[in-house]
């Protein structure tokens, strides 16, 4: 499997990347946090590690570290607005339940 992006995600990447001037991709992993266990974490990443698992979608590289990729392994990133607010949403198969305010997440 893998972890990908929707084609308004990749695009939200590429001009953010463009603005940053700088960059080789989005990195997409989980970090200890919220009331359901685990978070998502996202950040542009400027290089590769030797054991990053490497992605594309609509060009845009997607790195996820070893120890998060079991966790949201097939995993898509949307990004979406919702009334005012504008933000990507996961759309994770392994989720089994979410905290109330969407931060957190268990499988």
């Amino acid at each position: 499997m893998a972890v990908t992006l929707t084609e308004k995600a990749a695009q939200h990447v590429s001009e953010f990347l463009a603005k940053r001037g700088k960059g080789l991709g989005l990195r997409v992993g989980v970090k200890t946090s919220g009331c359901s266990g685990m978070a998502y974490a996202l950040e542009f990443a400027d290089k590769l590690e030797p054991e990053d698992n490497v992605y594309e979608s609509f060009g845009i590289k997607v790195i996820v570290d070893p120890k998060s990729l079991p966790y949201i392994d097939g995993t898509e990133l949307d990004f979406v607005r919702e009334g005012l607010n504008t933000g990507f949403k996961f759309k994770n198969p392994n989720e089994k339940e979410s905290c109330g305010c969407g931060k957190s997440f268990h499988v």
